[in-house]
């Protein structure tokens, strides 16, 4: 892949309930601890973030919360651009914005609004542009948000049939980061079978299972450290010796043999290129 200059943050999600409990109601929110870094990274206290909350059933709201957790962190220029349509991707209002921001955060819900919306605009050609040439520059996403980053990215599936063929959906992404497939919430709901599917599909990818609370900085498309509470599951299937999910009918078990599995925390640090794990000293401190 061509070298990348930007940063990404893919990041787990962690649901704050609110006062609703239906699901469409539920506000995709994050740790303080999380969104320090973000800040840190855009640059501090004066970046100019931008949040795009198109993932989510209820924009306002999201937007809301995100300018909110963004001020407590002492930031002053915080924009929320709520694209609800490939129209609004293509409005100078919107790409100005774009093309002044520090940084950009997409919120979680629904990742295949993001490609529907946004995908092969003006607007994500300016993000694909700026992230490719622009150190300065961060792309953060929670949940939906961090799996729209990828290329083939899982836009649904059932956690309750691991592991059986056609358990996992795929889709096109943003194609920030092609190297890989992420997915979220990845502890919390038990997605180990649909992650191992879509590492089955495209073995030659590296996936990533981001736990709540926890993400990734992602350095030039390549040096990953992880932050957060939780894990970092990752797959590697370039070594497989067996692999079935060519072969098979939807709904029958799937096998794979030798499938390299990584679990990493909070510190560690994993290459892309390379496919090589660095472990944080157990006496280092918590970032």
């Amino acid at each position: 892949m061509q070298s990348v200059k930007g940063t990404l943050i893919p990041i787990g999600g962690n649901e704050d309930k609110g006062i609703e409990e239906n699901e469409m109601y539920t506000l995709e929110f994050i740790d303080e601890g999380i969104l320090a870094h973000v800040v840190r990274e855009s640059g501090g206290e004066n970046a100019t973030i931008v949040v795009i909350p198109t993932a989510s059933s209820i924009p306002v709201e999201v937007g809301d919360n995100y300018t909110e957790a963004f001020t407590t962190l002492g930031c002053k220029n915080i924009h929320v651009l709520d694209i609800r349509s490939k129209e609004d991707s293509e409005k100078q209002s919107s790409i100005s914005l774009i093309e002044s921001a520090d940084c950009v955060m997409f919120s979680g819900g629904d990742q295949s609004k993001i490609s529907d919306k946004i995908g092969g605009t003006t607007l994500h050609k300016i993000l694909m542009n700026r992230y490719k040439n622009d150190s300065e520059f961060v792309i953060a996403g929670t949940s939906a948000g961090a799996m729209a980053m990828a290329n083939e990215m899982i836009s649904g599936g059932s956690a309750a049939d691991a592991f059986i063929k056609g358990a996992v959906n795929m889709r096109e992404g943003l194609g920030l980061i092609p190297q890989l497939i992420i997915d979220t919430h990845f502890i919390q709901r038990g997605r180990f079978g649909r992650q191992s599917e879509a590492v089955a599909k495209f073995p030659d990818l590296i996936g990533i299972g981001l736990a709540e609370d926890t993400g990734m900085i992602i350095k030039n498309g390549n040096e990953c450290t992880v932050i957060g509470s939780g894990m970092v599951i990752v797959f590697d299937g370039k070594k497989l010796t067996h692999n079935n999910e060519k072969v098979l009918k939807e709904g029958t078990p799937m096998t794979m043999a030798n499938l390299t599995v990584h679990v990493l925390a909070n510190g560690d640090q994993y290459n892309i290129d390379h496919r090589q794990v660095t472990v944080l000293p157990i006496e280092a401190p918590f970032i």
